[in-house]
């Protein structure tokens, strides 16, 4: 009995220095960090304006580059071949996240390319713009 009493009032006191010990030594770790001042960030204003409109900048390109492939006749009339309403699908890609919308920009400028090189014959674009389509409906879905 006597030794978990001995025991608990060692930890107790342990305890009691380590605090004590902490709260005195802060002040003086806190006085040797030089203080924040107003005109000190990470990131300027003028970065960070920059970065922002650097991302609207390329998000707004995404945005035109797979509307413009979704407008195509050959995207149009296989979208309406398939029961799927142009319209929806192009006021649907604004609310893609920035990810999917350079990704889905990316595939569709590539598959653009391809085919003006003769890579890509009728049937392969076509499949790509109902993948792209797809993706887009699963995407605003979720």
């Amino acid at each position: 009995m006597q030794s978990r009493l001995v025991s608990a009032v060692l930890s107790r006191g342990l305890v009691a220095a380590a605090l004590l010990s902490l709260f005195s030594l802060a002040p003086a770790l806190l006085a040797q960090q030089p203080a924040a001042s107003a005109d000190t960030h990470l990131v300027s204003p003028a970065q960070l304006q920059q970065q922002v409109q650097s991302a609207s900048a390329d998000r707004q390109k995404n945005i035109a580059a797979l509307t413009q492939f979704l407008s195509t006749p050959m995207a149009v009339g296989r979208m309406k071949s398939e029961h799927i309403d142009p319209a929806q699908v192009k006021n649907a890609i604004p609310s893609l996240s920035d990810a999917e919308l350079a990704d889905l920009s990316a595939r569709a400028t590539s598959a653009q390319q391809q085919f003006a090189a003769g890579t890509l014959s009728n049937n392969d674009l076509l499949i790509i713009i109902l993948i792209l389509v797809v993706v887009i409906l699963i995407a605003i879905i979720h």
